[in-house]
């Protein structure tokens, strides 16, 4: 499933190709693209045809683009990539992808943007934008001028934006009694960090991610949430990870930051550190990678 730093990406190629355009017609196939927009499909093309594109907008691995419909409030155009799903910028004239699921052509009969996803999890859906909570408060950071997605809205802010509270964060995790891997995915305490990252920011940091968060000093929390924030950049700059043919930006790019990888998926090979073999464990229905002599294992009951 792709992570902050591949959204994010995605995110950028929307804002250069498709910010500031109007869609003049989209077409859904299916009723499963739009299973997440209660009225349906139709309902979804129609609304959606004759607004300009205002922003693309993002907050950990949630995706959307502010919508200013001809006679209404901005809406979010809330896309949800799942494990396959795929926004392209494609000439008109381009032939259809395998599994597209939705067309939006844009004015001045300029390039579509299409959304494909193969494994069907992802989908699109229009709803209202909300206020951000204490965007208000003197002092607040804001960032998402135009407001949160309601679905959006119990997503924590994730580490590479404005409204991150680092300090509060360190708050949370600090009176969680569980393990430190599970809080760095709980995206109500910290969002955007997904399994590989987290495991990348707990090797750089060196600790075992099911040693407790509670049992961890606030400087060592902090550096392991600063450690996820360097390792996310850097992804970035390379344009993401890229396991497979299904993460790629929206020119059909895909990322290389899996080469630069130190833990996740590279069981057997030796840490870039000590030369020990890197271990994978199962964790929660996914699996974590460390270094058994950098990052030595609680000795208690997993959790």
């Amino acid at each position: 499933m792709p992570e902050l730093p591949e959204v994010e990406v995605v995110r950028r190629g929307l804002e250069t190709h498709v910010v500031g355009r109007r869609i003049r017609e989209a077409r859904l196939t299916g009723a499963r693209v739009a299973r997440r927009h209660a009225a349906g499909p139709v309902d979804l093309a129609a609304r959606v045809a004759g607004a300009q594109v205002l922003a693309a907008d993002r907050r950990g691995k949630y995706l959307w683009l502010v919508l200013q419909p001809p006679a209404d409030d901005p809406q979010a155009l809330v896309v949800h990539l799942g494990m396959s799903g795929q926004l392209l910028v494609q000439d008109a004239q381009a032939p259809r992808e395998k599994h597209l699921h939705a067309t939006l052509d844009l004015d001045d009969d300029g390039p579509q943007l299409r959304f494909v996803d193969q494994r069907t999890f992802g989908g699109l859906a229009l709803t209202p934008l909300r206020d951000e909570p204490g965007a208000s408060a003197p002092g607040h950071p804001g960032g998402h001028s135009h407001g949160i997605p309601e679905p959006v809205l119990h997503i924590a802010p994730d580490p590479l934006e404005p409204a991150f509270d680092r300090a509060a964060v360190v708050r949370r995790m600090k009176g969680k009694d569980v393990a430190l891997k599970r809080v760095l995915l709980d995206q109500g305490v910290v969002s955007g960090i997904g399994n590989i990252y987290a495991d990348e920011a707990l090797w750089r940091a060196q600790v075992h991610g099911r040693r407790l968060a509670s049992s961890q000093t606030k400087p060592a929390l902090g550096r392991v949430l600063d450690h996820a924030a360097d390792v996310m950049r850097d992804a970035l700059g390379q344009g993401g990870t890229s396991f497979d043919a299904l993460y790629v930006n929206v020119n059909g790019a895909s990322g290389y930051f899996d080469r630069s990888l130190e833990a996740y998926g590279q069981t057997g090979r030796p840490c870039r550190r000590c030369g020990t073999a890197i271990r994978r464990e199962e964790f929660t229905n996914r699996s974590s990678h460390f270094c058994p002599r950098c990052q030595p294992a609680p000795r208690v009951p997993r959790v």
